[in-house]
């Protein structure tokens, strides 16, 4: 189906691919996993056609292809689902699935058609989405599963997927992963990303491991089984140390001495519509606070609120024990309080700026000389300290943050919060798309910054990330908090899901 031979593509300063030589047959899942900055990303443009390599081969069903942009590609019968959105907000689901695809009778738009064959797509992935409605107005879960579905209505006969469950629901995650064997069993052949070890576990006939841009190992799992058929379990710890160059003791960090102190941070009655009913907690200095529960369960509008980026009907927020009003995020920064949030391209940073200017909004008014005066050589040697110090790859401190790795690029918004100085920090799917590595450094600056007695709010929709990093978990369902995990280390995950699923109801919190 694919073959590519020794493929090579260099940008100025990085050699992205160094002779990568791969191949996926029809009805095969090929897994393919790295460290941001691997490759993974660049290989996948050179496929798609929207990158032309620098040295090496390409076939596509026996033929020799070099696709000159992403439309050929398409025509020839691949799909790809990149792990940013590519739909356009302002249209609906149906216009969004359909867009350019020419499914029209003499100029005629099968209106009827598009709708029932949107839903037919959507339920593939278990959701049930209204063809009709905005995207804009969709939660991120919902987005994705959108992209997918609209990849899937153009039959492909490769699928790529880089990170298609970054979004979704376990449930909905689960229902992707039976998709996606279910088309290699039509003979669809399909190239499957994702830093989630346990979801190429469960898909993947082969895997693939780049590091440097180069093919490190190759993994067949068919056929490996005592039995002889089946594929065979993977060896995690090996497969990290291969995409690493190193080997990592243990999926989380170790916690940092410690010690707890009075409550930093209090909500009380938090409340908007029926994303939010009543919400009350507090988190102390040096804790670190998981939030779990199921996608629009209301943990994003709960950290949104406090923040000030989202409007609240009733409740408090309380910081030392002073009052405060945030109504905006300017405010919530004056005040103390910081956000990783869940979407950190479209939230959380300027796509067309630099690092070191994304690193300084925030805290333009420490780097002034005079009243509109910014001093560039204080503000480069702060970025320059944080760089070290959080190990941020970049050639230089001018280059576009949009050409950073997803580990990079949340270590931009670290950054930019710790030289600010907040006392909380807000964590939205702070490891969201980052690789195994980067999310170890990470998950440490997070215990880092509790360890200092910043009060941390951690949601997550990894059950067992919210379990490994928090000191107490709260879980939410449909906008209220149903129960309170005091001891995470030794909770059973499959009471947290059936407390988030509203299954059940802790009648009184305890350590589960």
């Amino acid at each position: 189906m694919l073959a590519l031979h020794r493929i090579s593509k260099s940008y100025p300063g990085v050699e992205a691919l160094r002779g990568v030589s791969l191949a996926v047959a029809p009805g095969e899942v090929l897994g393919l996993v790295g460290e941001n900055g691997a490759g993974k990303s660049t290989l996948i443009r050179v496929v798609s056609g929207a990158e032309s390599p620098d040295g090496g081969r390409m076939e596509f069903e026996g033929e020799p292809a070099a696709f000159g942009s992403p439309a050929e590609a398409r025509r020839r019968g691949i799909a790809v689902v990149h792990q940013e959105l590519s739909l356009v907000p302002q249209l609906s689901v149906r216009e969004n699935l359909f867009l350019g695809a020419g499914w029209s009778r003499r100029g005629i738009v099968r209106r009827r058609w598009e709708e029932r064959e949107a839903r037919r797509l959507v339920g593939l992935l278990e959701i049930d989405i209204d063809p009709g409605a905005a995207c804009s107005g969709l939660p991120l879960g919902v987005r994705q599963a959108v992209e997918i579905a609209k990849a899937l209505a153009r039959e492909p006969r490769l699928l790529i997927l880089d990170e298609p469950t970054a979004a979704l629901s376990p449930r909905e995650a689960q229902a992707l992963l039976r998709l996606v064997r279910e088309l290699a069993g039509r003979g669809v052949a399909a190239i499957y990303i994702s830093h989630r070890l346990e979801e190429i576990e469960a898909v993947a006939d082969r895997v693939a491991v780049l590091r440097d841009g180069e093919l490190v190992r190759s993994i067949d799992r068919r056929g490996a089984t005592a039995a002889g058929d089946g594929l065979a379990p993977l060896d995690r710890d090996a497969l990290i140390e291969a995409m690493v160059g190193r080997s990592l003791s243990a999926e989380f960090p170790p916690p940092l001495p410690e010690s707890i102190g009075e409550p930093r941070l209090e909500v009380r009655g938090l409340s908007a519509g029926h994303r939010v009913r009543d919400v009350s907690f507090s988190i102390r200095r040096g804790e670190v606070l998981g939030l779990a529960g199921l996608v629009g369960a209301g943990r994003s509008e709960v950290a949104r609120m406090i923040f000030g980026a989202a409007p609240r009907e009733t409740g408090e927020v309380w910081l030392d024990g002073r009052r405060l009003d945030p109504r905006s995020p300017r405010q919530a920064i004056a005040d103390g309080i910081c956000l990783l949030p869940e979407d950190r391209r479209g939230h959380g940073l300027v796509l067309t700026e630099s690092a070191r200017a994304n690193f300084a909004l925030p805290n333009l008014d420490r780097f002034r000389r005079f009243r509109s005066v910014v001093d560039r050589r204080r503000e480069e040697r702060a970025f320059e300290r944080w760089r070290e110090r959080l190990a941020i790859r970049l050639a230089r401190s001018s280059q576009r943050v949009a050409t950073l790795s997803g580990g990079n690029q949340q270590k931009i918004v670290i950054a930019k919060w710790l030289e600010r100085g907040a006392r909380v920090v807000l964590c939205d799917e702070p490891t969201r798309g980052i690789d195994v590595g980067a999310r170890y450094e990470i998950c440490e600056w997070i215990r880092r910054m509790a360890s200092e007695g910043k009060a941390v709010l951690l949601i997550s929709s990894e059950l067992e990330e919210v379990l490994g990093m928090s000191d107490r978990v709260l879980v939410m369902h449909e906008g209220r908090i149903r129960g309170e995990i005091t001891s995470p280390a030794n909770a059973d995950p499959a009471q947290v899901l059936r407390i988030a699923a509203g299954l059940e109801r802790q009648g009184k919190r305890a350590s589960a």
